[in-house]
Order: structure tokens, then C-alpha cells, then sequence
């Protein structure tokens, strides 16, 4: 739908309209005018250049209201104007594209259309050494209907990675690096850069097959003599072929390199000069189809009963000749035969057999192509040999080694052909790759490759036929074209002359060489700059104008692996792995984002569908399992590892891709499974919410609490570590960040795996009170508390006061929560220390759904805690069968599956000591001695209050006395005298004096003294046992039910785990957290 924008001028205001002004309003206003509101601007890169100060585009009233936000927006104008100049702006927040590290360059206006920016590069990668070189091999062996599945398969496959790719390449700018681009900014950076490192390496081993083309060309059709390994016996060919290779071949890797590393400029000038030679090749190839429907090229060839033989060797194709009445034996005799005589003993087929000749190219209207339609796969140093030829068997032990037939030099098969044939349709790439050159980047990627593809897949379907239709079959699968005289075999084929095609070809192999030598060094420089993967920067520097040249050092001995390999049949599947793998996953990455429906998805080519795209990504995969199962699991192994070691060691990088909008999506789906209802016993697992304490720096007070999370939950499950910051959130936004770093820095430290939440609240206590209630989300809420014992809390400064602990020992009951309460937290260990021995002891005394059974298995499962074994001690009363109850307890340990030892201790009824009595005194004269010190101190901070609010009173306007004197009628006007204060004074001073007095007159509370009893006996009882234990796990007894014993109650808890070093207070939530049903 068109959006239609009118621009409206706004118009200074005239003087006409400010007449009505009196001149101290004209002068308050100019002084507004240059001092807005006394706050100065800062500079904004946006906004802050030389076009922008000389209009004083800001300065004028117009936009006035707006002047605060113009240091961090843009106004409209400006941002128009920036992106009119500039190519890969970041529009409202900083991303990785603007390249943090370098200013953004100022680029020229791109001049390419759609025909020279996309469609004519796309041809030149498409079309190559395969097309010349393999495809007549390939429609001979496969057979014309196999070739035209190979070759639709493989045409298919990337006509959908094109749409796909069409459709990410015009949903934003794509700057250089192309493919690995569009796929890290889409799959994200794990994704990106072990595709991008195999769409590398892919273009790499392009190189290597393109210079091992180049010299096949040169040895074995424009000057087999410059040969310098040669055969010295009969079998040794194809390894001094292969020497060859390997020789020239590392020299022109090197010669090349050189000029790569000379001048890119040059190999960009020549890239047209190899498209017209390939273009010519193929003109040339149609014009000689079109000439052999009434003039068939002379290309005989020599068949000694159905075997095809090789020319190399002979010229006349006879077994003897008849000159002036006399018979002559020919070359061909000899060759076969121990003697030039006629009565010389020869080779038993040959002497069985007559020699006949045939056309090579009866032409297209021979009917030669219903011949070709089926395969003829043969083994390795098998004989080429012709379908439906006369032939006479001989002897089975003729031995045809040294003979001059043509033999086929590996083995074939359908899938084998696929891997080889692949490579001619890759290059698909080539038009995203110069999107920065191009008009209309939008609308020419899309068109241009997709004609690019069409073309070229014309050309490749409409070649099968005729090849199939205009050369005989032992032609088509004599892949080194021995028998006619060793020309090239499509060469035969081609109008005016073999040398077209050889010459074209030549040139095409080394400019394809080049390009690849070009593109796979900034295509390694790109991935390094992003900084993904560590081990790979050095590459991203390179020379002053930014050419790679570290990159290219390395593209050049990869691209030598290649080339000592030596096979281009070898090489071929190779790179066909890589590249599919890299299609894959462009094919993935539209999926993935047409699926999520991301609101920045919003590509401009429409002609796209989920559909597509997986069945591209699909065919993709089958392709490469097609090709060869086993370089496709080498190959995925290599991109898992690479994803693996950008996962661990590369940095985080946020690039809005789809995998993170994929685990959101995942997340909430199941967020959504999970709210159904409460887990089930046997799923239960503590889901910590962590209290952590912080200092005035924002740094963790007690590390260890965080050691002792990772070592509980050991990556499993929930853990959210929270704190809080006592103030105002808009004044403390700068600590509340500060904060957060500090405590994901230690959470990485420890290798704590959950997530961070720092809560502003001008109270602490509230503070913590939203944590237990809001923290998480949907059914990932926590179900446990994990906090520090406050060590301070008998000082009333102290912020976590025993006030704010026993009020979470409620809140937590009333969330119905656990609560895990470690006391001593700095003795705990750290996650690198290692127990030996010890015991891991757990006092039972009350059931508080197995939390306590639960605990200690779950901190053996972790290094820490490995080697230590658990007790389980439980309390009998008087009434209680003691033997008994062990008996029970070993039993149900033994249906919990879980080993422990078992000690029920007793503990009878005795009288109250007289320490117990004193204890329990003490602290009630403590505590009420705190609370008369606290009603003095607060008695003082009223009357101080109240002579401010009278003098602030005294010095306030009217209307401001009537509001104070209604806010507080009773105490403001109150009348100050001598006489009275005195007096206060004094009563004040009287009633301490008797308060003092009566605390060393009262006697203790009977249940507090009960209570106290409890907390020594039992306090005796654990230290008897569990002293030298490496952790004891305790049950935490519950706050009392009347506010005005909390104090006393951390006294119990005190003197409950007195002289124990590492102890953890455990309190169940109310349900059952462990069972011994399966």
C-alpha cells in the first residue's frame, strides 16, 4: 500500500504576529531562546558536523520542544540526509555493522545495473572447467535421462537457495562478505561463522579444482609434451599425470598468488575478457550442434570388435594394408602382435575380431541419442566398448594391460557423478556478494541470479540432450578424448574449430582461479573482523589499502592441499560438501525467519515460502549424503566443531538472528507447557532464587554463596541470583547496572548458570519481599530461597537486620517456598577445592518433605562433595522404640535409593540447667534493654522533629503554616517553655533510670526458657556427633507466631548452631519434594 508524506514548512514567527509582545516578554524570550532550559547540549555524532553547525539548524525556536532529544536522536532531516550518503548506517541503536572500531567510509554512488552487477558474474562463477571438461564424461556414463536428474537436482537445489537467498538479501542492506553475512546476521554467530569458515574453505578448494583444470588443459590438450614426469612402463599414466599436477600446479598457485597479491584491480579488469571466452565457447559448442544436422565433422574412430581403441599410438586404422599387391602389416599390428610378419602370434581377441571404423559425431539427426539414454558404469581399468557391436570373446587370461584401448580411470556411479557435477552449478553467490556496488541492490539480486540460474540451467539440460544426440557413446565416456586424437571431447563438437572451445576453456579455468583466489581471502578477512572466532583475527589485517593479504597466505596453502591431492574428480566432492552445507543453511536461515514472523522480517522480494526453502534445505542434505556420506559427516563434524568453539571461546555477539528469536519462541512455548500445572514430585528440583548481599562498591559481599549454587544445582534447573539497592530507581540507575556487571562477572567466575535481577526499593526488607514474589516467570518461578546467615545481626545498623531475615523466614512459609539459610558461608569451599573424606551429616527432626534427603544427593553429584559420605541422625523421645526406628529409616533410605548411614540419638526428658535458665535471661534483658534504648532514641528524634516543623513553620508563607498546622495540629503547635523542657528532661531521665532498674528485677519467660532448653540440648547433642563433619544440614524451626519473640528467636537459632563451621539451615515448603515410586 503507497504511503503518500506532504512537507509541510513550518514558518518562523512573523513580527506582525508579535505586536502584542511587551518588550520585557521579547527579552525574557530571546533569553530562552539561547538558554532553553539551562542545560547544555552535548555533541552528537549524528548531528554534530560541519553543514549541521553552519545552517544552526537547532538553534531557532521551531523545534525547541524537541531540543533535549537531539542529543541522543536524530532529527528526521539529518537521518535522511546521512543515509542518502552513506551505505550501512545503524538507524536508532548501535549493532556490529557500523564496525565500532573505524569510521564509516564514505562510498561512491553505485552505477552497476541488474545485467553487469549480477546476471553477467553469476554466469562467469556458474559456467566453468565442468561444463568443458566432465560433462560429455558424465552424460556417457550416466546416460542422458540419469544426466538430466543429476543435473535438474542439482539445478533445483540452487533455484531455491536462490529464492531463499533473495529473499534475506532484500530484507536490509548486505555489505561485502555475502553469503557468510546473510547466514551469521540470520542463523546468529555460531552458525555464521562455521558455515562461513566452510563456504571458506568451499571457495578455497573452488581454486584448487580450477588450476588443476587449467593444467589438465594445458598437459593432456594444448602441449602434452611439456610433460616432465612421463611413463616409463606400461599402468604408470595416471601417476605421472598426477605428479604433473601436483608440480605445475604449485607453481601456478604461486604465480597467481602474486598477482592476487599485485593487483586485484587487474583481475577484476580481466574478469570480462574470461566471461567472453566462456560465452564463445558456448556459442561455439551450439553452432557446431547446428552444423552436424547437415555436415558432421570427420571424427573417426577405431574399434577393434566393440573395444574402443586409443590413436595415441597409431594412425591408420587396420590391422594391415595393401600397397602395389603387397600386403603391409600397420602400426596397429605390431601393437598387438610379437612381429611385424602376418604369421606373427597376436593377441587372441584381436586375432578374432576385425578392426572397423566409426564416425564420432554422426550428428543430431543420426538417432544416436536413443543409444545414449541409459548408464554404462564400469569398474575401474575396465575397456570403454560399444553397445550392440559384434564382438568374439577370447581367452579369459589375455592379458590387456600396455594394449591401446581406452580405459576408464576410476570406478563410477550415479552418486559419484552427483559430487562431481555439483561444483558446475555453484557461484550463485556472486551477485549478493557486489550488492554495494549496485543500483538497486533490492531488485537486482533477485532478478539477476534467478536469470543467471535459468540460463545456465538451460544451457546445462540443453547440452545433455545434444551431446547425447550428436557424439557416439564410446566418445561421450572417453573422458580424455584418446580415441580422436586426444582433443578435448566437446571440442569435437564445436564450430569452427577444437581449438575454440580449448583456448576458451583455458581461459575461463584460470580467470575462475583467480576470482577464487580473490574472493576466499576477504571472505576469511570478514569473518576474522567480526571476532567471532579468536583463533582467526591475525587474518582480518592485511596491507594500508585493506587488502588481505595474511588471508591470502592461507588461502594459498589450503588451496595447495588441493592440489597435491591432484584429482579434480577428487577434489570436486570436496568442494561440492562445502557448498551445500553453505546453501543448507541459507535455506535454513529463511525458513527459520518466515516461520518466527519477526517483525523486522520484511523482505521485498514476495515470491518466497517456508516451504521452499526447507524443501531446498532438504534437498541439500540429501545432496550431500548423495554425493558422498562420507565427506558429508567430515564436513558436518568440521562446522560442529567450529560451532562448538564459537559457542565456548568466541565472543557474544547480538545480531537480531533468528536462532535467538527461535529459543524465545521455544522458550515461551514451553513456558506456556509448563504453567499447566505444579511439577510432579519425581520432576522436583530446587529452583534457587539467591539473596545476595552487595557492598557500597556494588561488589558481592560473600562469593561463596555463589560457589556453593553451582556446586548444588550443578547447571540444572532455575537459579536467579537476586539483591537490592536500597534508594530511588531514576537515582541509582547508574549503581543498579553497575551492580548487575559485578554479579554476572562472578556468576561467570564460579560458572553459575542462571540469570541476574537487581531490585531498587527505598526500603530493603520490601525490596526483598518483591523478589520472593515476582521473580521469574510463568512456571520457571523458584521454589527455593538461598541466603546468607546475617553474622551481624545483634547490631541494629546493620541493613539486614534480624528484623528484615525473620520477615523472609515468613514471607518465604507464605509463598510456600523452601529456605536454605547457610550459616558461615565464608567457610564454605570454593568450586576448585576438593574433599577428600568427611561426612555430610543431616539432622532430622522433623519432616519437612525430604528436603533434607534431597539436598545432600544432589551436592554429591558435584566434585566438591563426591568423596564425602552421608549420615542421617535423628532425635528419639521417651516414648519412642529407638531400634525401631532405625530399622524404619534404613528402610526407607533403602526406597529412597539412596546410601547412608542411619543413628537415631536420644534425647530424654531432664531438668532445665542452670546455664540454660542464665541464657535464656540474658537475652531477654538484652532484648529489652534494645527495645527501651530504641524508645529513647526515638523519643529524641520526635522532639528534634518537632522544633523543625516549628521553625520551618515560622519562616514559611500563610498558606504554607495552614498546611503544616493540618498535617499535624497536635504536635506543631505545642508551646516550648524552660519549665517544660526541663521538666521533660528530667521525666525522661526518671524513666530510664526505673527501666534500667526493672531488668535486673524480672524473671524469663517460661517458654522462652522451654525454648532455650531445646537449642542447648539439642546444640550438645549435634556438636557430639556432627563437630568434625563437612557440612551439616539442620532443620530450621519456624519463627514464632507473635511478632514480639523475632529477636529472641535468632538467639535460639544462634545457640542452636554454635560451635559448628559450616552449617546449612534447612525449611521445607510444605510438599513433598521427594518419593520412592518409580
Amino acid at each position: 500500500m503507497p504511503t503518500s508524506f506532504t512537507v509541510v514548512p513550518v514558518e518562523a514567527q512573523g513580527p506582525a504576529e508579535r505586536r502584542g509582545q511587551s518588550p520585557r516578554e521579547e527579552e525574557d524570550e530571546e533569553r530562552d531562546r539561547g538558554a532553553g532550559d539551562g542545560i547544555a547540549k552535548e555533541n552528537s555524532p549524528f548531528i554534530n558536523n560541519a553543514e549541521m553547525d553552519r545552517g544552526n539548524m537547532y538553534e531557532g525556536k521551531n523545534m525547541a520542544l524537541f531540543e533535549e532529544e537531539m542529543d541522543s536522536n536524530p532529527m528526521v532531516s539529518s537521518l535522511l540526509n546521512k543515509l542518502a550518503n552513506y551505505t550501512n548506517l545503524t538507524q536508532g541503536v548501535v549493532e556490529h555493522e557500523a564496525d565500532e572500531d573505524s569510521k564509516r567510509k564514505e562510498v561512491k554512488v553505485p552505477r552497476m545495473g541488474t545485467f553487469i552487477g549480477v546476471y553477467l558474474p553469476c554466469l562467469q562463477n556458474i559456467l566453468g572447467v565442468i561444463l568443458f571438461l566432465r560433462l560429455t564424461w558424465i552424460v556417457g556414463t550416466a546416460g542422458v535421462l540419469e544426466s538430466f536428474i543429476i543435473v535438474f537436482m542439482c539445478c533445483a537445489c540452487t533455484m531455491l537457495t536462490a529464492i531463499s537467498m533473495s529473499a534475506i538479501a532484500t530484507n536490509g542492506v548486505v555489505p561485502a562478505g555475502g553469503s557468510y553475512y546473510m547466514i551469521s546476521r540470520s542463523l546468529g554467530p555460531e552458525f555464521g561463522g562455521a558455515v562461513g569458515l566452510c563456504f571458506y574453505l568451499g571457495t578455497t578448494f573452488a581454486g584448487a579444482m580450477y588450476i588443476l583444470g587449467t593444467i589438465e588443459i594445458l598437459l593432456t590438450y594444448i602441449s602434452p609434451s611439456a610433460a616432465i614426469f612421463k611413463a616409463e612402463e606400461v599402468g604408470e599414466e595416471t601417476e605421472a599425470m598426477l605428479n604433473n599436477m601436483r608440480v605445475y600446479g604449485t607453481c601456478i598457485i604461486i604465480l597467481m598468488a602474486i598477482v592476487v597479491f599485485v593487483g586485484v584491480k587487474y583481475v577484476n579488469k580481466l574478469a570480462l575478457v574470461f566471461l567472453a571466452c566462456v560465452i564463445l565457447s558456448i556459442i561455439a559448442i551450439y553452432a557446431g550442434v547446428i552444423k552436424t544436422a547437415f555436415d558432421p565433422p570427420d571424427f573417426p574412430i577405431c574399434l577393434l570388435g566393440n573395444r574402443t581403441l586409443s590413436k595415441r599410438s597409431f594412425d591408420v586404422c587396420a590391422k594391415f594394408t595393401e600397397s602395389n599387391n603387397e600386403t603391409r602389416t600397420t602400426t596397429l599390428w605390431r601393437l598387438f602382435c610379437d612381429s611385424s610378419s602376418l604369421n606373427a602370434t597376436c593377441d587372441d581377441y584381436f586375432s578374432l575380431n576385425n578392426v572397423t571404423e566409426i564416425q564420432g559425431i554422426p550428428g543430431v539427426m543420426s538417432g544416436v541419442l536413443i543409444d545414449n539414454l541409459w548408464s554404462t558404469y564400469s569398474d575401474k581399468g575396465s575397456i570403454v566398448e560399444k553397445k550392440g557391436q559384434p564382438s568374439v570373446a577370447g581367452s579369459e587370461d589375455t592379458k590387456t594391460g600396455g594394449l591401446p584401448y581406452v580405459f576408464t580411470d576410476i570406478m563410477t556411479y550415479f552418486t559419484m557423478l552427483v559430487g562431481i557435477y555439483f561444483p558446475s552449478v555453484t557461484g550463485i553467490m556472486a551477485g549478493s556478494n557486489r550488492s554495494g556496488d549496485l543500483k538497486d541492490a533490492q531488485k537486482s539480486i533477485p532478478t539477476g541470479t534467478i536469470l543467471a540460474i535459468s540460463t545456465t540451467s538451460f544451457i546445462y539440460l540443453s547440452c545433455i540432450v545434444l551431446f547425447g544426440a550428436c557424439i557416439e557413446g564410446v566418445i561421450l565416456r572417453d573422458k580424455f578424448g584418446e580415441a580422436v586424437n586426444g582433443n578435448l571431447v566437446v571440442g569435437t563438437l564445436a564450430w569452427p574449430s577444437p581449438w575454440v572451445i580449448v583456448i576458451g576453456s583455458f581461459f575461463s579455468t584460470c580467470g575462475a582461479g583467480l576470482q577464487s583466489l580473490t574472493g576466499a581471502p576477504r571472505l576469511l578477512q570478514a569473518i576474522a573482523r567480526d571476532g567471532i572466532v579468536p583463533f582467526i583475527q591475525v587474518f582480518g589485517h592485511g596491507k594500508a589499502n585493506g587488502e588481505p593479504t595474511w588471508a591470502l597466505l592461507l588461502t594459498a596453502g589450503i588451496c595447495e592441499i588441493g592440489i597435491l591431492i591432484a584429482s579434480l574428480d577428487s577434489v570436486a566432492p570436496i568442494l561440492s560438501m562445502f557448498f551445500l552445507m553453505c546453501y543448507m543453511f541459507v535455506n535454513l536461515a529463511c525458513a527459520v525467519q518466515t516461520l518466527l514472523r519477526t517483525p523486522n522480517w520484511r523482505p521485498r522480494f514476495k515470491y518466497y515460502h517456508w516451504t521452499l526453502s526447507f524443501l531446498g534445505m532438504s534437498l541439500c542434505l540429501a545432496l550431500m549424503f548423495i554425493c558422498s556420506w562420507y565427506y558429508a559427516l567430515i564436513a558436518m563434524l568440521i562446522a560442529g566443531c567450529i560451532y562448538k568453539y564459537i559457542e565456548y571461546r568466541g565472543a557474544e555477539k547480538e545480531w537480531g538472528d533468528g536462532i535467538r528469536g527461535l529459543s524465545l519462541n521455544a522458550a515461551r512455548y514451553a513456558l506456556l507447557r509448563v504453567e499447566d500445572g505444579p511439577p510432579h514430585t519425581k520432576n522436583w528440583r530446587p529452583q534457587l532464587l539467591v539473596l545476595l548481599n552487595l557492598d557500597s562498591e556494588q561488589l558481592v559481599k560473600h562469593p561463596r554463596l555463589l560457589s556453593f549454587t553451582s556446586q548444588l544445582k550443578a547447571g540444572k534447573g532455575l537459579t536467579i541470583v537476586g539483591s537490592v539497592l536500597q534508594g530511588i530507581y531514576l537515582d541509582k540507575c547508574t549503581e543498579t547496572q553497575k551492580a548487575e556487571e559485578n554479579v554476572k562477572a562472578l556468576m561467570g567466575v564460579e560458572k553459575t548458570k542462571g540469570f541476574c535481577q537487581i531490585v531498587v526499593s527505598p526500603n530493603y526488607r520490601d525490596g526483598i519481599s518483591y523478589l520472593i514474589q515476582s521473580a521469574g516467570l510463568g512456571g520457571m518461578k523458584h521454589n527455593t530461597v538461598l541466603m546468607a546467615w546475617p553474622q551481624s545481626w545483634k547490631q541494629t545498623e546493620n541493613r539486614f537486620s534480624w528484623k528484615n531475615f525473620v520477615d523472609t523466614v515468613r514471607e518465604t512459609t507464605a509463598a510456600q517456598q523452601a529456605l536454605l539459610v547457610a550459616k558461615n558461608i565464608d567457610l564454605f569451599p570454593t568450586n576448585q577445592e576438593r574433599f577428600t573424606e568427611g561426612n555430610i551429616d543431616v539432622w532430622w527432626i522433623v519432616h519437612d518433605g525430604g528436603m533434607l534427603m534431597l539436598l545432600p544427593f544432589l551436592l554429591r553429584q558435584h566434585k566438591v562433595w563426591r568423596k564425602c559420605k552421608m549420615r542421617i541422625f535423628t532425635v528419639a523421645q521417651m516414648d519412642d522404640n529407638s531400634i525401631q526406628m532405625k530399622k524404619d529409616l534404613q528402610m526407607f533410605l533403602y526406597h529412597l535409593r539412596l546410601n547412608a548411614e542411619v543413628e537415631v540419638v536420644e534425647m530424654f526428658e531432664n531438668d532445665i540447667s542452670a546455664f540454660t535458665y542464665e541464657k535464656t535471661l540474658m537475652m531477654e534483658q538484652r532484648s529489652q534493654m534494645l527495645k527501651q534504648m530504641q524508645l529513647s532514641k526515638n523519643e529524641r528524634e520526635r522532639e528534634a522533629q518537632l522544633i523543625h516543623d516549628r521553625n520551618t513553620a515560622s519562616h514559611s508563607s500563610p498558606a504554607v503554616k495552614e498546611s503544616v498546622a493540618a498535617a499535624a495540629p497536635e504536635k506543631v503547635h505545642m508551646t516550648w517553655t524552660k519549665e517544660k523542657f526541663v521538666a521533660e528532661k528530667h521525666k525522661n531521665k526518671d524513666s530510664n533510670a526505673s527501666g534500667f532498674k526493672d531488668l535486673f528485677n524480672m524473671k524469663p519467660n517460661q517458654s522462652n526458657v522451654r525454648r532455650m532448653h531445646t537449642a542447648v540440648k539439642l546444640n550438645g547433642v549435634v556438636l557430639n556427633k556432627s563437630q568434625h563433619a563437612q557440612l551439616v544440614l539442620l532443620n530450621m524451626p519456624g519463627p514464632p507466631k507473635n511478632r514480639k519473640g523475632d529477636e529472641n528467636y535468632m538467639e535460639f537459632l544462634e545457640v542452636l548452631t554454635e560451635g559448628l563451621d559450616r552449617v546449612l539451615l534447612v525449611r521445607g515448603s510444605g510438599r513433598e519434594v521427594i518419593t520412592i515410586y518409580s
